[in-house]
């Protein structure tokens, strides 16, 4: 009776999962949205990234997602909304670019990729492995369809697509980035000089032309260079600063001046000249408001022995 039975089970199973999350899910038939687990299992990301990139990606097709305007929904302050967009950006989830209008004014276009290329790729980032589930699949060719380009495999070796790079900036019709940039050596000299005053400026070639327009902004709007490098460079942090391109965009676009009003020409004189007088000495004719002598006869010095 005492002897043990190595076949017997040491507890009862009862399909739970001691110690670990257990699911109660239910069916959305609205109001919902589909979020990958490439974003939600993310090793790389914060946690604040990944609730960031959620909440982008439930809104609806042109609402605003600047940095104020999530600062003022969630209580994350400007500073960890800013660097979990970098984020998000830094993996392809999110692309943000700036745009010039036909009026001139500079915007930013949001783009947000609900899956980027880079996960498809097996090697983009190591899954986590969890006791009892499979590995995640690795899908087959997959066109994304939201930014057009190639197609990707992630089976057959081929060219690497960079997702992080930013697209490029789109100017006014007809303006070549290229020309601009060889035509405005001011505002290229100007960022690439920056990393004289800090080094944590220090810009890639990209960045410069990337923010280039920016600077031609201020300069557009009568603001010399030194002052726009004075504002750039015043008041920088203690700590290190990791994307000085964001930092500086950021500065470019929200500290930017107004541009000046239009300069008034002064109003012609349109007083009429004085009549022509017959002046009383010499009978010459002299311009004057009343009758009286002209300006030689007063100076004469026979004309002021007559007056004494």
């Amino acid at each position: 009776m005492t002897e043990q039975k190595p076949s017997a089970p040491p507890r009862p199973v009862s399909g739970r999962h001691p110690g670990g999350v257990e699911h109660e899910n239910h069916p959305h038939h609205d109001h919902f949205t589909v979020v990958g687990n490439h974003l939600l299992q993310h090793p790389e990301l914060s946690l604040t990234a990944i609730g960031l990139a959620v909440h982008i990606q439930s809104l609806p097709a042109g609402s605003p997602v600047g940095i104020k305007s999530l600062a003022g929904k969630f209580p994350e302050g400007e500073i960890r909304i800013a660097a979990a967009l970098r984020e998000l950006e830094e993996h392809g989830y999110l692309a943000r670019t700036k745009e010039r209008l036909q009026s001139g004014r500079v915007v930013t276009r949001t783009v947000s990729r609900n899956k980027p290329r880079a996960a498809f790729a097996t090697a983009a980032w190591p899954a986590r492995p969890v006791a009892g589930e499979p590995p995640f699949p690795v899908p087959g060719p997959v066109v994304d369809a939201q930014v057009p380009g190639p197609v990707v495999d992630a089976q057959v070796p081929g060219p690497v697509v960079d997702a992080q790079a930013p697209a490029p900036v789109v100017d006014a019709p007809g303006v070549d980035s290229v020309t601009e940039q060889a035509a405005n050596p001011v505002a290229t000299a100007l960022l690439a000089g920056l990393r004289v005053h800090d080094s944590r400026l220090l810009l890639t070639e990209r960045d410069v032309r990337r923010l280039a327009p920016a600077v031609m902004a201020w300069l557009e709007r009568g603001v010399p260079p030194t002052a726009v490098e004075r504002t750039l460079t015043a008041g920088l942090p203690q700590e290190p600063i990791r994307h000085p391109a964001a930092f500086l965009e950021r500065r470019l676009t929200s500290d930017l001046p107004p541009a000046l009003p239009a300069s008034r020409t002064p109003a012609p004189d349109l007083r009429r000249p004085d009549p022509l007088q017959t002046c009383d000495g010499c009978d010459r004719a002299f311009r004057a408001s009343r009758p009286g002598r002209c300006r030689d006869c007063r100076e004469s010095p026979l004309s002021a022995q007559v007056a004494a």
